[in-house]
């Protein structure tokens, strides 16, 4: 290619951004650095200090704090005051980075970053292969991270806003209900659903034997043990109990062929059951997704998503981004009469299938 054709302006127009690249990359670590340290709730009163201050509420080295600090200040998260020398987080940034309680919490998203990265020499053999990557080939620090990701959102609407959404769901729950939640992880959903809906019964089922063993730690700190019960199953092989409610939360992307688990679903459940589908939000064409949360979720589905589904029999590779009418596609081919989208936030798509 002839140097002469090259657009001056766009070049350096685009180094810009590499640099932008380059400096986010490191910065996943620095903010998962900052949440495992304390950093950002020990500013969360957003109150100006200095690196010694931040140093000694932490109980770590000024040196490090202060270099922590600028990185973040380079990048937007903190403000810099030079008069002072004193740092700030924003309240409005503390929500994110410093309460996991909040709506918007996002220090976990940088736990499951940093994560999935580690998996990149892997990734680049799987590339030339075609091979997989499965879940339990990832650094832990991945499942805990998803977990807190999808727990703020789980926890702000499962309960008041995806269950409501379903026609007659939540009077069943309330009444006594069998449901399975498939693909369960740790089991943060279906811990949410029990503690809601004390008269029901709850079977949560993973492939991945760690998190089951999670699962059922946290079932018995909740006080949910006697009515929620984890195993581990595959999503075509749990157990048929006539279940009221089938619920896949962030899972049905990732199976290996997800069309034997919506087959399953469908026999799982009684003529008159649900199946709850929960699922990234997505277009269905590529240029639907070029944004920045687009972005966020290719990266994820290249490194985690698309592996795992290709480490797995049938190897679907549906990936993060399948979007509603693909996943239709899937619900409907099993046999369930109707779907339709129930309910949506700007990160998830949440959809209901009828037999």
């Amino acid at each position: 290619m002839a140097t002469e054709t090259i657009d001056q302006t766009k070049i350096e127009a685009f180094l810009d951004q590499i640099l932008s690249e380059a400096g986010a990359a490191l910065n996943a670590t620095l903010i998962r650095i900052g949440d495992e340290l304390g950093l950002y709730r020990a500013m969360s009163d957003a109150q100006p200090l200095t690196a010694a201050a931040l140093a000694r509420r932490t109980d770590t080295h000024e040196r490090y704090v202060r270099e922590w600090l600028n990185a973040q200040a380079a990048g937007g998260i903190v403000v810099y005051d030079p008069d002072t020398d004193r740092y700030t987080l924003p309240a409005e940034h503390a929500v994110a980075l410093a309460d996991e309680a909040s709506p918007f919490a996002m220090a976990g998203l940088f736990q499951s970053v940093t994560a999935a990265i580690r998996a990149d020499e892997r990734m680049v053999d799987a590339f030339r292969t075609g091979g997989g990557v499965g879940w339990h080939e990832h650094h832990h620090g991945l499942f805990h991270g998803v977990e807190r990701v999808f727990g703020a959102a789980y926890r702000t609407h499962l309960v008041n806003d995806w269950i409501p959404a379903l026609d007659g769901v939540e009077d069943r729950l309330r009444a006594g209900a069998r449901v399975a939640d498939v693909g369960c992880g740790h089991g943060l959903s279906t811990i949410l659903l029990a503690q809601a809906f004390p008269a029901s019964r709850f079977d949560g089922f993973d492939v991945h034997a760690d998190s089951i063993a999670v699962a059922r730690r946290r079932a018995e700190d909740a006080g949910v043990a006697d009515r929620v019960r984890f195993e581990v199953a595959a999503a075509d092989a749990y157990p048929r109990r006539d279940y009221h409610l089938v619920a896949f939360f962030d899972a049905l992307h990732d199976m290996g062929d997800p069309s034997a688990a919506a087959r399953h679903a469908r026999s799982a459940l009684r003529p008159d059951g649900t199946w709850l589908i929960v699922e990234p939000m997505a277009g269905d064409r590529i240029e639907d997704n070029l944004h920045p949360l687009g972005r966020l979720n290719y990266g994820f589905s290249t490194l985690v998503c698309t592996p795992g589904s290709l480490s797995q029999e049938g190897r679907a590779g549906l990936g993060t981004l399948a979007g509603g009418a693909r996943l239709s596609e899937v619900v409907l081919g099993a046999g369930f009469a109707t779907v339709r989208r129930a309910a949506e936030t700007p990160f998830n798509l949440v959809l209901e299938a009828r037999a």
